[in-house]
């Protein structure tokens, strides 16, 4: 009889979703979860940082963001979910050296460097990230492995 489980990134792809529900941004609701052996050791969401408003409650921050890539409209009022579940770990002092990061699209450019400096060795997400070029090229010069279960872009609400 075949095995009806999920694989273990299916399983932790799935559990990100779980994560996302506790987000404070309507524009994008995402959550990430960092494991190490078949482990959870952090969970993060998008959300303000402890004390300031949420997005929900007082609206978005929004700002121009120029790159190379594309001019578009941003929310600086929350922390990615990457960055929330990496600032968790140092928090309660958990390595995260080896770690396997799960995430609803491709990590920003910050989100990469902050990946790369504490040693997460590999990264799977559900879609692409409209702006991922300099984060793939980044993760190919570091020797980060970079899965990708859907080639779709993820789109943001009111995009």
């Amino acid at each position: 009889m075949p095995d009806m489980r999920p694989s273990w990134d299916d399983y932790f792809l799935d559990m990100i979703e779980h994560v996302a529900t506790r987000a404070t941004c309507d524009r994008g609701r995402s959550g990430c979860v960092i494991v190490k052996g078949r482990r959870v050791l952090a969970t993060g969401y998008v959300g303000s940082p402890p004390g300031l408003p949420h997005c929900d409650d007082v609206g978005h921050l929004m700002k121009e963001v120029n790159d190379k890539e594309s001019s578009r409209q941003h929310c600086m009022r929350t922390v990615h979910a990457e960055q929330n579940a990496i600032c968790q770990a140092a928090r309660y002092g958990i390595p995260l050296d080896g770690a396997t990061l799960y995430c609803k699209m491709e990590p920003c450019r910050v989100c990469a460097m902050l990946i790369l400096s504490v040693g997460i060795e590999r990264v799977v997400c559900q879609k692409r990230y409209h702006a991922g070029g300099e984060t793939r090229e980044m993760f190919s010069q570091a020797g980060v492995s970079l899965w990708v279960r859907d080639d779709a872009i993820e789109k943001y609400a009111n995009q």
